[in-house]
């Protein structure tokens, strides 16, 4: 398809029309989430055993991930080799085999076609043709890569390795939360977002706005663009990390006051337990967002470790799955700082409630705009990583890798 960037070769401008057209949304389909792209889909502890199964997309792609007997993690399509029906009706369980509740076929824990009804038919009669074989003909597999916990995808069979996909940086900084951790399960939902995807994924690299959408964090000096921090990009652009750590020689009012931007509120907190917690990296960090191309999120805010999912549902509807973690060895007292702290982020979050319906703003305000274009040149026009928060470096990045997958 023809490209609908004005600049051939920059990424510091988004085409509106990349927001609404269906035409792109199913050329990303094809070329991201089914192409050379490492795609998350659940924790490795949420299959612990043989049989324990994980419902969820690769973009749109309906798939399942399931541990076999052998011990093994496999991923395949949610979808029965017969007709397509879905052959895993529930988000997660535990299972022998995946019978399609259609037509009963069988599949078994590898995603391969194990079993046909009927297959010689009833009394010499009906059934399939004698030419029928089922090898090969269960849903399509996708390769798999887990990293400290995290379970990947993908249906390419020339991507990168996950390490390489990732890049060392940003892999460190997966490991200073996850490490060798056993994670544990605290909470889930799904969020329903008014908005295209990419619109929402630019905004969790979107540094620049944190500390001006989200009062609560410069109210309470959780994140401020005068702290200590950093921005991370990933050479090939798609991945990133930005980071903020409590300086009070560094964190400045001022330079709120002198932009004329609202960094302080008459609000206050009942209950000023919410924001205890204890420095349990030992490195002062507060805030810690880090993003993999194409959906996956993981947050550190303060004790609140959630990891987010950001799954493609049409041009202007996006879900997000959000997975609260603690760890196995965490204190009752850490463990209920987590929780309590979860309540910072989400659709009522009180950092990130902003987030819900500022995605939903843009995709609104672009409706009649679709031969225009964002502007994306704060802190210039590279995909570089910087020392200043004050970037739209991680922005560009993601367009970066964006336009090399999709060719656009």
């Amino acid at each position: 398809m023809t490209s609908p960037f004005a600049d051939r070769q920059g990424f510091s401008q988004a085409p509106y029309s990349l927001f609404q057209s269906e035409e792109v949304y199913a050329h990303e389909q094809a070329t991201i989430f089914q192409g050379r792209s490492w795609n998350y889909l659940c924790l490795e502890v949420e299959v612990p055993e043989p049989g324990d199964y994980v419902s969820t997309h690769a973009g749109d792609t309906p798939v399942i991930v399931v541990r076999a007997e052998d011990g093994f993690v496999y991923a395949f399509e949610n979808r029965c080799a017969h007709r397509g029906a879905l052959l895993a009706l529930e988000s997660r369980g535990k299972t022998k085999d995946f019978t399609c509740v259609y037509h009963a076929w069988t599949h078994n824990l590898q995603g391969d076609l194990t079993g046909v009804a009927f297959k010689d038919g009833i009394n010499g009669k009906g059934g399939m043709d004698p030419s029928f074989c089922m090898t090969g003909r269960g849903p399509r597999k996708m390769r798999i890569a887990i990293v400290h916990g995290l379970i990947f995808g993908s249906f390419a069979n020339d991507v990168p390795s996950i390490e390489d996909y990732i890049g060392t940086q940003v892999l460190s900084c997966i490991e200073r939360v996850l490490g060798e951790k056993k994670p544990k399960v605290i909470g889930r939902f799904t969020q329903d977002l008014p908005n295209n995807w990419k619109l929402y994924f630019e905004n969790v690299k979107d540094s620049y706005h944190a500390s001006i959408l989200h009062l609560f964090f410069t109210t309470f000096e959780i994140n401020r663009l005068s702290q200590k921090g950093e921005i991370i990009v990933s050479e090939d652009g798609g991945n990133h990390v930005s980071y903020s750590a409590i300086d009070p020689a560094l964190a400045s009012e001022a330079d709120y006051v002198e932009q004329n931007i609202r960094s302080q509120s008459e609000f206050g907190l009942n209950d000023p337990s919410l924001l205890n917690g204890s420095d349990e990296f030992g490195d002062g960090v507060t805030l810690q967002i880090l993003s993999i191309f194409p959906g996956f999120v993981l947050q550190q805010i303060q004790n609140a470790i959630a990891i987010r999912q950001i799954l493609p549902r049409g041009t202007d509807r996006t879900d997000l799955n959000w997975t609260y973690i603690g760890f196995e060895d965490d204190s009752p007292e850490l463990l209920r700082a987590r929780l309590k702290q979860g309540n910072l982020v989400g659709p009522a979050g009180y950092v990130s409630m902003e987030d819900g319906c500022v995605g939903g703003f843009v995709q609104r305000g672009i409706a009649g705009a679709s031969d225009h274009s964002s502007v994306i040149e704060m802190g210039g026009l590279t995909a570089d990583s910087s020392e200043s928060r004050v970037t739209e470096a991680a922005i560009r990045g993601f367009w970066k890798a964006y336009r090399r997958e999709t060719g656009l």
